[in-house]
């Protein structure tokens, strides 16, 4: 018995508990909803919504005064043996109490105790209305009530047409046919209650699932951002540094180049600044043609020796962006830690998919953790972009030593844009043509290079990637 008891005081400590818990979020949630509410009219924007108080079980407890007249009779002699009447209203207040606060959690509301309960409520309130008549009727709307907080489904509307039945029943043979509109207030408590609460919870739900989209939508362009900031940043600065060096170890000796590498360090950066402020749109979408300009002029500036073959079909514009990151982010690679002499550049493809492959002859090492203050998310975060678009990405030391990367990508069914190259024409936007060899017009500022860049040897990390 002192167990039991236990039990149930832990029982009523935990509900009291939760219930002070869903308050205090409440008044954490009506805090935030007002200031937004007053920043919103400052702002003449949209009024946010109000979040409203939890649900709980106290928003059914004031129907219990249904029973009052039940109450007053076992006070004024009108009801035979009052103990029996009082253990009974007493048992059926508890039983109320208990379904309705296991009404608003749907784990406890579909638990068999609580199904146990709703009918240890229905056998009471057939036998109190049975033995009292009256004011005791009144038991079966409140019933209903408990009825319709609780189930969901088909079996609501035939609970609810059964307890009605019932409740007019029991309440004919009692009172006489002029008490059937308890059968009517029955029903209909049964099955307004359940129409209110089920659209409660379709709203929470609803909001709830707004409230993750929104979260969701933050992440991914919190994102989309990281990948695309590391991917832009990580090439750009490491072609500003090797740019620099160049213009350092020239000045002693040749200041007019050592201005033409400056000026170029210039360009890069506002060309970073550009390609900044897109990625804060999001509406970069980079060129292979000019990633492939670019990785030539940034091999080419620290001595190692570009080699850049191209075939296949024009490429849409989705399948040039996906690879020119890749592009970007392996000779980064290269610049970095390789410790190449020659870095081979191949893009081949076919109607249906096209085939990056980036490979230097340096040590081929692949580090097992980043190079501190440089970072290490950029394979990863480009094979989920590729994986995302039906591609793969691999990368690892070459068989034939040094190191390969390697993307492969399916073609999308567009049209390429205007001014791409047809099949059989496939010029290096930057000054060479497939076959190497210069092309009309003026080079770009990255192509500008030092007359010997194999005089200029610079610090680079070997082995990690």
């Amino acid at each position: 018995m002192a167990w039991t008891r236990s039990s149930w005081m832990r029982g009523v400590v935990c509900r009291m508990t939760a219930w002070r818990e869903s308050r205090r979020r409440w008044r954490a949630d009506m805090a935030r909803f007002k200031a937004e509410r007053r920043t919103a009219r400052r702002n003449g924007q949209p009024l946010p919504e109000n979040p409203g108080p939890p649900p709980t079980g106290f928003a059914l407890l004031p129907w219990l005064l249904l029973g009052m007249g039940a109450f007053s009779n076992l006070f004024q002699d009108r009801s035979s043996h009052p103990w029996i009447g009082a253990i009974g209203l007493f048992t059926f207040n508890s039983l109320y109490i208990n379904v309705a606060f296991r009404a608003f959690v749907k784990e406890k509301r579909e638990a068999l105790s609580t199904r146990l309960a709703l009918a240890a409520m229905g056998v009471l309130t057939c036998a109190l209305a049975i033995g009292y008549g009256g004011n005791w009727l009144l038991f079966f709307p409140l019933l209903g009530l408990a009825v319709g907080a609780t189930l969901r489904g088909p079996w609501l509307g035939r609970t609810g047409i059964g307890l009605a039945a019932l409740a007019g029943g029991v309440s004919g043979v009692r009172e006489g046919w002029d008490a059937i509109n308890i059968a009517y207030g029955t029903f209909l408590s049964t099955m307004v209650t359940a129409a209110i609460l089920s659209l409660a919870e379709a709203v929470r739900e609803l909001r709830a699932a707004r409230e993750e989209l929104a979260r969701r939508a933050v992440e991914k362009e919190r994102l989309r951002f990281s990948r695309d900031l590391h991917d832009l940043l990580g090439h750009t600065l490491s072609v500003i540094v090797v740019k620099s060096e160049a213009a350092r170890r020239l000045a002693p000796r040749d200041l007019e180049a050592a201005l033409v590498q400056v000026a170029d360090i210039e360009s890069v950066g506002r060309q970073a600044l550009t390609e900044i402020r897109e990625a804060v749109t999001g509406y970069r979408e980079g060129s292979l043609a000019t990633e492939l300009d670019r990785a030539r002029s940034a091999l080419s500036a620290v001595g190692v020796d570009p080699v850049v073959r191209q075939s296949g079909p024009p490429l849409v514009p989705r399948s040039e962006a996906l690879l020119g990151w890749v592009l970007r982010e392996a000779v980064t690679n290269v610049l970095r830690h390789s410790g190449a002499t020659r870095c081979e550049i191949s893009v081949s493809g076919t109607r249906d998919r096209v085939r990056l492959e980036v490979a230097d002859d340096g040590d081929g090492v692949l580090s097992p953790s980043p190079v501190p203050g440089i970072g290490g998310t950029g394979l990863k975060g480009l094979t989920e972009r590729l994986a995302a678009a039906g591609g793969s990405l691999r990368a690892g030391p070459s068989p034939r030593g040094g190191f390969t990367v390697t993307a492969e990508l399916p073609v999308e069914g567009e049209l390429p844009v205007e001014g791409d190259p047809v099949e059989g024409e496939l010029p290096v936007e930057g000054g060479l043509s497939a076959a190497g060899g210069p092309a009309a017009g003026e080079r770009p500022a990255q192509d500008r290079l030092p007359a010997d860049p194999a005089e200029l040897p610079l610090s680079r990390t070997p082995g990690a990637r």
